[in-house]
């Protein structure tokens, strides 16, 4: 009889009982792995519908949520509190701890008018400044007629009725107001005209990262003149949530180059006119409420002024608690 194969941790033993060295760096390895599993080592945020809070990163930081944070150390409940007290954009919040990484799903609060009850008394006030085109009182006494022209915080229906018998009672003022609301955006276009523009030379740049300690493979400068600077970082990690404090940051600099430009009039007033126009249009939901757009250009000597003006119908009522 003759062995042809042998497998098993004995045998794996035997085979590297004299390289002590390599034993010794791998159970080196193995504890620090150990070690590193008490640890956060990676915080994914997942806002719902994509919708991005401001500085929501610094303020889970802030309440006791951050890398390199020893897992027993880290009270949920609390950080969620703090952060529920401070921020009134969200909805609900949640944290779950798998492996190495965190994971904090957040739900956006829905920014809701200031509603007043329908028991209490209250005038309806413009939200804007605009002309009266359209005015229906169903409660309350109108205080504007069609053609006057109001400004922001102008009573437009009073929260009050007026009987021969009955004298002054007051109410909570109902109505639909309509008015002719102006936008207006302006820009002045250069005739030259210096812009930098990408070449599509780029120069990649990698280092190592353990936890707060950056080690450069190579000099961290380019040898572009005029750049942008692009910086990935991807951590390391042994499973899908078991990550370690070990990174691979990848610096990648886009050359760029400056370009100069002449525009003759009609073509500063063109660009000029198109900007605005996207403008304008990003701050009007109703596009179909947009009854006039007027166009002003005026034209000096190193450019051209450009206006651009939407005229738009708009209901402008809101709700004002009467305050005795």
């Amino acid at each position: 009889m003759k062995i042809q194969n042998k497998k098993g941790l004995p045998f794996l033993l035997h085979r590297y009982k004299k390289r002590k060295i390599f034993i010794f760096l791998l159970l080196i390895v193995v504890l620090l792995i150990v070690l590193s599993s008490n640890f956060v080592w990676n915080v994914d945020i997942i806002e719902e519908n994509g919708e991005k809070l401001e500085n929501i990163s610094q303020d889970i930081e802030n309440a006791g949520l951050r890398v390199g944070t020893l897992k027993s150390k880290v009270n949920t409940k609390e950080i969620i509190n703090k952060i529920r007290l401070e921020r009134k954009d969200i909805a609900w919040m949640g944290i779950e701890m798998k492996g190495t990484n965190v994971i904090v799903k957040i739900v956006k609060a829905d920014e809701k008018p200031d509603i007043i009850d329908e028991d209490e008394y209250c005038n309806i006030i413009s939200n804007k400044s605009g002309v009266i085109t359209k005015i229906n009182a169903q409660k309350g006494t109108a205080n504007v007629k069609v053609g006057d022209t109001v400004k922001e915080g102008d009573v437009l229906i009073n929260g009050w009725m007026e009987g021969k018998f009955t004298g002054v009672r007051y109410v909570h003022a109902e109505g639909e107001i309509e008015a002719k609301v102006w936008y207006t955006e302006s820009e002045k276009i250069p005739y030259n005209l210096t812009q930098e523009q990408l070449t599509g030379n780029e120069e990649n740049k990698y280092s190592i990262k353990i936890n707060n300690f950056q080690i450069n493979f190579t000099k961290k400068y380019s040898k572009f003149e005029f750049y942008d600077t692009i910086e990935t970082e991807n951590k390391i990690k042994l499973f899908s949530n078991f990550y370690l404090p070990i990174s691979i940051v990848k610096t990648t600099y886009k050359e760029k180059q400056k370009v100069k430009k002449q525009y003759t009039v009609e073509e500063a007033k063109n660009i000029g006119i198109e900007e605005l126009k996207k403008k304008l249009d990003g701050k009007i939901e109703n596009k179909d409420k947009i009854i006039n757009k007027n166009i002003n250009t005026y034209e000096k000597e190193d450019g051209v002024e450009v206006y651009v003006t939407y005229e738009v119908l708009e209901n402008i009522g809101t709700n004002e608690k009467i305050v005795f």
